[in-house]
């Protein structure tokens, strides 16, 4: 099921931004030297290769807060798949704000998308299990809001949104503490009664000493899928269980069938492709 959209006052800043970036002092010099005021267009957003589409809501955006005149037609909706010539949606309106719009909403459009990608091609390697895939805080600094987004039109899950949504012990936690246990101490006299623990562990004398203590996950972080298994059997429903560490499509179903609960995967939005995404104009339809 596709994510809700996410509110106009969430995304209108981030959209704000590029475009005053992208217009710098003096605006779009070329489109405005070329094109007539009174000129209009119609255009498409038309894919170039298979894939997830995400993002439609900061396209349009983008478009219309550079001139409202300019209208977005939508033709498949975020989370829809698409093939190659596709056209995602018609865009109408004043042709010298289309292309000043245009980088903007593509650059938004096709890294959303590319995530979402990406996001659903893992998805669907661990489809005959119950594990989930979940995103972490290696995002796009100022983007991350929107890149989680991407992970759940996708059919991805989201792991704490930043440093304030729960508690994540790590191995550096650890050795600083001086030891699981004492890592463990300290997080529950630090933090509310809703605030979740989790803890990375790196060996299962670690994980039993932190079911010990109790927690409410555990990220078994690079660990083998033998080792995964008996680590999922000692937990035994006690916590949730996370796996992390340069899993792939090919690599996650070993994983998932470990049992685990969740694969988290960084590169989903730290190195992930965009994916190939064109406005085309209809050359037929320059109008005065």
């Amino acid at each position: 099921m596709t994510p809700s959209p996410l509110p106009h006052v969430m995304i209108e800043p981030l959209v704000r931004m590029a475009l005053l970036e992208d217009l710098g002092r003096a605006g779009d010099l070329t489109t405005d030297a070329i094109v007539p005021a009174g000129r209009r267009a119609t255009t498409l957003l038309v894919a170039r290769q298979p894939g997830v589409v995400a993002g439609l809501d900061l396209a349009r955006l983008a478009f219309q807060l550079i001139d409202p005149a300019i209208e977005m037609h939508i033709e498949r909706n975020d989370g829809a798949v698409l093939a190659p010539g596709d056209v995602i949606a018609t865009i109408t309106g004043p042709a010298r704000g289309i292309l000043t719009a245009e980088r903007v909403a593509l650059n938004f459009l096709c890294r959303l998308s590319g995530i979402a990608t990406a996001t659903a091609s893992v998805v669907a390697a661990v489809r005959d299990y119950q594990t989930k895939i979940v995103c972490t805080r290696k995002t796009t600094p100022g983007l991350r809001a929107i890149e989680k987004y991407a992970i759940r039109v996708g059919g991805g899950s989201n792991h704490r949104f930043g440093l304030d949504d729960a508690v994540l012990i790590k191995d550096n936690h650890v050795a600083i503490a001086g030891g699981v246990t004492e890592a463990l101490k300290r997080a529950k006299a630090g933090v509310g009664h809703l605030v979740k623990i989790e803890l990375e562990v790196d060996t299962l004398d670690q994980l039993r000493e932190a079911l010990d203590h109790g927690v409410d996950a555990v990220l078994l972080d690079n660990i083998d899928p033998p080792t995964l298994t008996e680590a999922v059997a000692m937990v035994a429903g006690r916590a949730v269980t996370e796996a992390s560490g340069r899993i792939t499509p090919a690599t996650a179903p070993h994983i998932a069938a470990t049992g685990v609960d969740l694969i988290s995967i960084g590169w989903l939005t730290h190195s992930v492709g965009v994916l190939d995404i064109g406005l085309d104009f209809k050359r037929d339809d320059f109008k005065m």
